[in-house]
């Protein structure tokens, strides 16, 4: 009687490529994982190296400097700032085709966009977009979309300016670093290539739907994609007026801008929630033959002050306030 067993060899192919992909992605997470902990130790390195020269009394009397007319700017700017952020969800509504009104989006998003400057895009991007949205009947797919547009605005316009900045030269590394200069333009090509790839697709392909693991997913059309692009830019470009404000204007407006690029990227890049310490230790090595150490880092904690946690007081006090009406 026959004996119904097949050889390893027959057995192994259905076996080996169900594996590799799951190995691939093995080895690629844990790579990810490397080089996110590599660029962590020399932000720690380079931000213990800094920190041992500063005088923190000087730091705070250059804050003390500060006139009213000086943080009425930067408070103004970031109330800019922060509008306009929120009006990313703004175009997320027009995406989705939801009928939530403007000023309850307007709440959310800005609830949404403090939380995730001080506590990271896991909290504040999802998980209160997806807890407060839910609440106003919203399904989880036009949440997920929702928040994705917001994400691609955001980073749309950052590859733009970063261009720009790049090869036209507003950012200088130190020598230090090793960054062959002829690089910088061409990381700046490539960062429009990325951009002008997205504006190509929406000018292309607008409005054409495909799936993304069973959810339908619609290319924005052009107009969406030009407002994507205008809003962000000007949210940027804000961004960096108020750093420069602080700075008293004595360092040019888009070398500060190329180096708020440049911190913002290396805060996505370590996960540090609000980057913090990130953020100042990429302006101390940038900017500190420019500017004293004790102005830069008086300017960064007004910023910090004025951007980030004036926001978070007025979101916790909003987010109370939708609790409590979602309770009644």
């Amino acid at each position: 009687m026959p004996t119904l067993v097949r050889s390893d060899r027959e057995a192994a192919p259905s076996g080996r490529d169900d594996t590799r992909p799951s190995s691939r992605r093995a080895w690629w997470r844990w790579g990810r994982h490397a080089l996110t902990l590599g660029f962590l130790a020399l932000v720690t390195f380079l931000l213990a190296q800094q920190w041992e020269k500063v005088e923190w009394e000087r730091v705070l009397q250059s804050i003390r400097s500060y006139s009213p007319q000086m943080l009425l700017a930067a408070g103004g700017l970031t109330v800019a700032s922060h509008l306009l952020f929120g009006a990313f969800d703004q175009l997320g509504k027009r995406y989705v085709g939801h009928k939530l009104g403007v000023a309850r989006v307007a709440m959310i998003a800005g609830v949404c966009y403090a939380f995730t400057l001080n506590l990271g895009a896991l909290i504040g991007g999802v998980g209160f977009r997806y807890r407060l949205y839910s609440r106003e009947g919203l399904s989880a797919p036009d949440i997920s979309k929702i928040y994705a547009l917001s994400v691609v605005t955001n980073w749309l316009g950052y590859l733009i300016l970063l261009g720009v900045v790049l090869v036209w030269g507003g950012l200088q590394p130190p020598r230090q670093w090793g960054i062959p200069a002829g690089m910088l333009p061409v990381a700046g090509v490539a960062a429009w290539a990325v951009a002008a790839a997205y504006l190509a697709m929406c000018a292309v392909r607008g409005r054409r739907s495909f799936e993304v693991r069973k959810v339908e997913v619609t290319v924005p059309g052009r107009r969406l994609a030009l407002a994507q692009v205008v809003m962000s830019v000007a949210n940027w470009m804000i961004m960096g007026g108020i750093l420069y404000v602080l700075l008293g204007g004595e360092v040019d407006y888009w070398r500060v801008l190329a180096v708020l690029l440049v911190s913002a990227v290396a805060g996505a890049l370590t996960h540090v929630p609000a980057g913090l310490g990130v953020l100042e230790t990429v302006f101390l090595a940038l900017l500190s033959a420019q500017v004293p150490a004790h102005q830069l880092l008086g300017a960064l904690l007004a910023y910090r002050a004025v951007y980030y946690l004036g926001p978070l007081v007025l979101a916790v006090c909003l987010y109370a306030g939708l609790e409590a009406r979602a309770r009644r």
